[in-house]
C-alpha cells in the first residue's frame, strides 16, 4: 500500500481511497498513479512515464501523457483536496501531498 497525503494505494485490492472515499480509477491512471506515489517528491520525466506506465521505449511525441494526467488530475480534484500532481516545466511531473 502506498500514502501520499489523503491518497491511499492498494496493491492487493487495486483500488484508490481518498479520505476514505472510493476514486474509481482505469487501468492506465491506476499504473500511472502507482508509478507517481512510488516516486513521491521526485520529478518523473515524460520517458520515463512511457517507459514505466505504457512500456515504450523510445520517447515519442504523443500527448498520451498529458491527456491521463489531465483525467487524473479532474478525479483527484473532485475530492476535494488541494492539487497534487505538479507539472515541472520542461521535465516532467511530480507528486506532492498537499502542505
Amino acid at each position: 500500500m502506498y500514502h501520499v497525503g489523503p491518497l491511499r494505494l492498494d496493491l492487493l485490492k487495486r483500488e484508490l481511497m481518498c479520505a476514505g472515499r472510493a476514486v474509481p480509477l482505469l487501468p492506465r491512471e491506476y499504473r500511472l498513479l502507482e508509478y507517481l506515489m512510488q516516486h513521491e517528491g521526485q520529478v518523473v520525466s515524460r520517458t520515463m512515464l512511457l517507459e514505466a506506465v505504457w512500456d515504450y521505449r523510445l520517447e515519442e511525441r504523443t500527448n498520451v501523457i498529458d491527456v491521463h494526467i489531465s483525467r487524473l488530475r479532474k478525479k483527484l480534484d473532485e475530492t476535494g483536496h488541494a492539487p497534487m500532481i505538479e507539472t515541472v516545466r520542461g521535465l516532467g511531473y511530480r507528486l506532492r501531498a498537499p502542505d
